[in-house]
């Protein structure tokens, strides 16, 4: 029996995947759920498992090509005496979607839709996506006509409608901010400039783009304050250290400190409320969850996985999420749901030795929290009669980032004050 591939629909927005690497070949035997290909979407990148065993016969589409979620990419026979490979190229994907979800920035409908529908006149095709959005934009068919495409064999896509939009004479559109996208440059005319050996150049991946994209975003769309506080977590790395054995035999994994500022900063988080909130127009959307973001260094950049109802966990729920994240994220198992729903997010940059940093709001959230190096370092410390003594304690410097169109000074410091208390005071008896 033939079996399709297809690019899988991933997530609620993701619309579309770039193809990096086929993993298999054809005249390959395939096992059920191995590791086929690697695909990248404005997400993550992530490792697709083949839907059936069998023997892959032919790739329809080839590494570096961009197509529509539901479109057939392969073909794998499950019968290998009957496989007959297919090598050679092709010239086009079938597409067969199953639903699709508008740009969310733009449109919240969603629709659903079936094969990509055809014009009138002509031989051009448009996903129904793309016609959805010609049509709500007001871009007739010969207007649509004009706009060239980047997808398959010249195919249009709805980021080329979207760019076309941004720059659309007949329809001017009123635009906040700075236009963030980078400009692709021109490798062949940068090897010139750069030559080798005395430069390297490296051209971003589809994350890595995305990511700094996010990050102009960013800062273009929330005013940031920061507050700094420093904490004492004697107690919290002594715990570690006499519990650590224990703790790694009994789940299979090392006890880090992750979980103890994730669990103080969600009793923070419940505490004051609107730190946990996004913000609409002119409106400030409290969450009533916690889907706790967590920045993981991953191979090829930054990812930022989500730890969704982090608030009904405890604390050794929060240290399985986390060690979970962590691992998929290093071995390229995430989804983009893995990714997506995020309502804050904490970022620990003190695994690389930096005591403190400045970090950037992860939109549409409204705070971030920056946690540096724990150093041992002589500190002050005065008893309940007032006499002042000096100890070596294991100290941490916290930054929070906050939005100052909805944040300000004083429940920033109140929120990072109670994070600190949470830390300095951690109740260990719901640890393990």
């Amino acid at each position: 029996m033939q079996v399709d591939v297809v690019m899988p629909k991933m997530g609620e927005s993701i619309q579309e995947g770039k193809i990096l690497r086929w993993m298999k070949k054809p005249g390959d035997t395939i096992e059920k759920d191995e590791s086929i290909l690697e695909i990248s979407t404005d997400k993550v990148d992530s490792e697709i498992p083949s839907p059936a065993a069998g023997v892959l016969t032919k790739i329809i589409v080839p590494e570096g090509e961009t197509v529509d979620v539901g479109t057939v990419i392969g073909m794998i026979e499950t019968d290998a005496t009957s496989a007959k490979v297919d090598t050679s190229p092709s010239s086009s994907a079938k597409a067969t979607p199953e639903s699709h979800h508008a740009a969310p920035a733009v449109y919240s409908e969603t629709f659903n839709i079936a094969v990509p529908a055809r014009q009138k006149d002509g031989d051009r095709f448009y996903s129904p996506l793309v016609k959805t959005i010609a049509k709500k934009e007001g871009i007739a068919l010969e207007e649509l006509d004009q706009i060239s495409g980047s997808g398959l064999n010249g195919r249009v896509t709805k980021n080329d409608v979207l760019n076309y939009l941004r720059t659309r004479v007949a329809k001017p559109q009123v635009t906040v901010g700075a236009d963030v996208r980078l400009v692709r440059a021109d490798v062949k005319e940068l090897q010139k400039k750069y030559p080798a050996p005395l430069y390297e150049l490296r051209q971003l991946d589809n994350v890595q783009r995305k990511m700094a994209e996010h990050m102009v975003k960013s800062v273009h769309t929330s005013p940031h304050v920061q507050a700094i506080s420093e904490c004492d977590v004697s107690r919290i790395v002594d715990f570690r250290a006499k519990n650590a054995d224990r703790f790694e035999k009994q789940e299979g994994f090392k006890l880090t400190y992750t979980p103890f500022f994730i669990d103080a900063t969600i009793r923070a988080l419940k505490q004051f409320p609107l730190m946990n909130s996004s913000l609409e127009g002119d409106v400030i959307v409290i969450k009533k969850f916690i889907n706790f973001g967590m920045a993981v260094a991953a191979p090829n950049g930054l990812i930022v996985p989500v730890i969704k109802n982090a608030e009904e966990k405890s604390f050794l729920g929060l240290a399985r999420a986390i060690n979970d994240l962590a691992v998929r994220t290093r071995n390229k198992k995430l989804t983009p749901d893995d990714v997506q729903g995020g309502t804050f997010t904490i970022t620990n940059y003190g695994i690389f030795g930096n005591i403190i940093g400045i970090p950037i709001i992860n939109q549409p959230q409204v705070a971030i929290l920056g946690v540096g190096a724990i150093k041992k370092r002589p500190v002050v410390l005065t008893d309940e009669a007032g006499n002042d003594s000096i100890a070596i304690r294991s100290m941490v410097y916290l930054t929070l980032s906050f939005d100052h169109r909805i944040l300000d000074g004083a429940i920033g410091g109140q929120f990072i004050s109670a994070v600190v208390e949470n830390l300095e005071r951690f109740d260990f008896s719901r640890t393990f």
